[in-house]
């Protein structure tokens, strides 16, 4: 039998398949497969286990699942251990394989959701159903949390679980998560990102309004609503939003000049951050604020001469910088544009050094010896930004060792998302390791 074939029978790979196999597909604005299968598989494996759990709908479909694990000292804060059962939207033509057929091939497990974040479901069920058989406790109380909708901001999942239930949370003031905890290479040295911050998410519509009328007529461009919405995109697109180093981009690069044995006064950051491979394009919008268009809306017919037109932006300002950044982009654009605010969050920056860091460090060390942990600021988000609402710090950590040559950040949201069976393996026997000694 291959190493493949006896991993297929491992219960974190079997899980990780099993969820990949239930769409819960999230569009956004409210249009979503629902997480209601994907929920109830969860579930009835914590309830096996002998879990108190607590089910809840936002609206028809859209499941989220809470339990609580008691702890050997319960004294302790409480740590929140969370996942998300949502993914995005794929394109079966764009695909290898099919999104929902998690299909193992080439010692992988593809599907929509193996990297974001089905495998760190099945990681912390799997971690939690070890604990259990072997008779032990955590370390802590543990808030186990699946969550609905955290692809489109976790409106109807994390976000309304803390606004509706912030008791199901009380006592804790730490949480885990995704998009952390997995390798990298740098010049040929492996270390493990440790998400402890994120950048802050806006997402807003610029809107233009002008007089509608038909496309033959001549129309100064100050008069057509596309023209002057173009124009507006294209000054802040085109604007200096200039490098600035946070705590945790200084803690970052820090680490990153103990591993390769660089000066920090003497590269700049944007050059260390490029020596990080395929988490440099992570790395390097962790350093500035982002901006991306991402939809363009106007008009209905070619001949007509349209009275609105709309561009739906993506922002990623650094922390502590959201209301400045709105100041900066509504002096950009002008007083002809309107500012439509869809959906905030504040950043987060949680300490990069404590307890909980040198548990991750240990954890990780008694199965990849050495381990070498960087602290990084997310640009993207996590479900972390609700539970900071309740002032808990949010941390990164799906542990995965990783081969050198998957790019593994393309994989969030990529085409052909896959994991390495190795990789989940691992990642569940680091987080069972942590959860007992944390």
């Amino acid at each position: 039998m291959t190493a493949d074939a006896e991993l297929l029978h491992d219960p974190t790979v079997i899980a990780t398949r099993d969820l990949i196999r239930i769409d819960t597909t999230n569009w956004g604005s409210g249009k979503s497969a629902g997480e209601r299968e994907a929920a109830e598989y969860l579930e009835a494996r914590l309830a096996a286990m002998g879990l108190k759990t607590d089910v809840f709908e936002s609206e028809p479909r859209r499941t989220s699942v809470v339990a609580r694990v008691a702890g050997r000292n319960p004294e302790k804060p409480a740590l929140v251990v969370h996942g998300h059962t949502d993914v995005v939207p794929s394109n079966p033509e764009d695909w290898s394989v099919d999104p929902f057929g998690a299909e193992v091939k080439d010692g992988c497990i593809w599907g929509r959701g193996a990297v974001d974040m089905k495998n760190m479901d099945a990681m912390i069920l799997t971690a939690l159903e070890e604990i259990h058989a072997s008779g032990r406790q955590p370390e802590r109380d543990l808030i186990v949390a699946f969550f609905a909708d955290e692809e489109d901001g976790g409106k109807l999942g994390a976000h309304y679980a803390v606004t509706k239930f912030p008791e199901l949370f009380a006592g804790a003031t730490e949480a885990v998560s995704e998009v952390g905890g997995y390798s990298i290479s740098i010049d040929g040295k492996r270390a493990y990102l440790l998400q402890t911050g994120e950048k802050g998410m806006l997402w807003f519509r610029l809107k233009s309004k002008r007089h509608a009328g038909h496309g033959s007529r001549y129309v100064p461009r100050e008069n057509n609503a596309v023209t002057v919405l173009a124009e507006a995109l294209v000054r802040l697109t085109q604007h200096d939003w200039s490098m600035r180093l946070t705590e945790t981009t200084r803690d970052m690069i820090d680490a990153l000049c103990e591993l390769i044995g660089e000066d920090a006064t003497q590269i700049s950051p944007d050059e260390l951050v490029l020596r990080t491979g395929s988490a440099s394009s992570w790395l390097t919008a962790s350093l500035r604020t982002t901006v991306n268009p991402t939809m363009l809306d106007a008009g209905y017919k070619v001949n007509v001469i349209p009275a609105e037109a709309v561009v739906a932006i993506d922002a990623r300002p650094l922390p502590g910088e959201e209301e400045s950044f709105l100041e900066q982009v509504r002096e950009i654009v002008g007083p002809d544009i309107e500012v439509e605010i869809d959906w905030k969050f504040l950043g987060t920056e949680a300490p990069s050094s404590g307890p909980i860091v040198d548990a991750a460090r240990t954890a990780l060390d008694r199965h990849d010896p050495g381990a070498f942990i960087i602290p990084y600021l997310l640009p993207a988000g996590t479900d972390n930004k609700s539970l900071a609402r309740l002032g808990i710090n949010g941390y990164g950590f799906a542990p995965l060792r990783l081969p050198l040559d998957l790019d593994f950040p393309a994989m969030f949201h990529g085409v052909d998302e896959r994991v390495p069976l190795e990789s989940v393996v691992f990642g569940r026997e680091v987080l069972r390791d942590f959860l007992l000694s944390y």
